[in-house]
């Protein structure tokens, strides 16, 4: 995939930096992990420091020292779980701001404008976003805004040209084929250089949110990448580039380090555990990350309970380092067509992690 800032190899894992930074990591850092591209988040940073000033600094590479590809979300999923602070119509959504509390309206032709003037390689159109579960009427109405809204995102783009940005489509219709095929339909018609599945991990059973994506990806183009929003685990990355998924993005890796939860090959580990407290192993010994080379479970159990800064920073390290690795070996059984393996492996692994889970 290739962007303004850069080529993107897929499948590919994106870091999210909600305010302009993945927390606990620099731009150098992320860099030195070989991250390829990060998400921000248009919505907090049209509230904070605005969307305009960073325009003014020269955009959201320049602002935030990021030189590789940034993709924007466009604020409907955040506007989504802010239900008791906004109200939906075909418009577009009125909501009131959780900083403090300041009244704004969010159209699909500002979504966009928003986004351009960030300046992010990808950007996304606004959609509606659902809660699980829905009834079949209502997750139609709110596919079928969706869909509106695309197409004046598309029209506001078109009118706009933005240098260097391009934007995607997003999938909706809850866990209804039916309604997903038809938002994909109506976006494919609309000639979007790249398409996202988005409205899941809202709460539905995880067989469920496999359907779906499995009923939804293959009706994607196959020469346009395909992005799962807010997925997920590092066994739901194999899981779903085996159903046709290009592109992830999730704050597990990042959320779950600053609550000293570690992903291994082996499940998890927490390492806040009172077993750890003399243990001098690595968190993971199969594990190349420069933390589990250099630092002992027992030193990170000490960080981590005097919240030193320096636990998120390594945690932080190591399960980013675990994502990208893990794509690392997707691509690789993918080149050495030997998928099926490394499915095999995955939910082997995942059957035993769920019966006996280190922690």
């Amino acid at each position: 995939m290739c962007l303004a800032h850069g080529v993107v190899e897929t499948p590919v894992f994106m870091p999210v930096g909600t305010h302009a930074t993945v927390k606990a990591m620099t731009p150098e850092q992320l860099e030195a992990l070989s991250v390829e591209i990060l998400l921000c988040n248009s919505y907090h940073l049209f509230l904070r420091p605005g969307h305009e000033t960073i325009a003014r600094l020269g955009g959201l590479h320049k602002f935030m020292g990021w030189r590789r590809p940034i993709l924007t979300d466009s604020g409907g999923y955040q506007v989504f779980s802010l239900s008791a602070l906004r109200e939906i119509s075909d418009d577009g959504v009125r909501f009131r701001d959780h900083l403090e509390g300041g009244e704004h309206i969010l159209t699909p032709e500002k979504a966009v404008e928003i986004q351009a003037g960030l300046g992010s390689d990808i950007i996304m159109a606004l959609d509606d976003c659902l809660a699980y579960p829905a009834a079949h009427a209502e997750a139609r109405t709110s596919m079928e805004r969706s869909m509106t809204w695309a197409g004046r995102c598309r029209a506001r783009f078109d009118q706009l040209q933005p240098a260097g940005q391009s934007l995607f489509g997003i999938v909706q219709g809850s866990v209804y084929g039916d309604l997903r095929r038809e938002s994909a339909a109506h976006l494919i018609d609309l000639d979007f250089p790249g398409y996202a599945i988005g409205g899941l991990a809202v709460g539905e059973p995880k067989p469920l949110m496999l359907e779906t994506i499995d009923g939804v990806a293959p009706l994607l183009p196959e020469d346009r990448p395909r992005y799962l929003m807010g997925v997920g685990t590092p066994e739901d990355l194999i899981e779903c580039v085996a159903l046709g998924v290009d592109m992830f993005d999730c704050v597990m890796p990042t959320r779950h380090a600053r609550n000293g939860w570690l992903f291994t090959r082996r499940g998890h580990v927490v390492i806040k555990h009172a077993r750890y407290k003399d243990d001098p192993n690595p968190i993971d010994a199969s594990c190349a990350c420069p933390v589990c080379r250099t630092y002992s479970r027992a030193y990170l159990r000490h960080l981590f309970m005097s919240n030193e800064i320096l636990s998120s920073v390594l945690n932080t390290t190591h399960n980013l380092y675990f994502y990208l690795d893990t794509i690392r070996r997707i691509r690789q059984f993918i080149e050495f067509q030997r998928y099926e393996d490394l499915l095999a492996e995955a939910r082997s692994l995942q059957a035993s992690a769920d019966s006996d889970v280190l922690e």
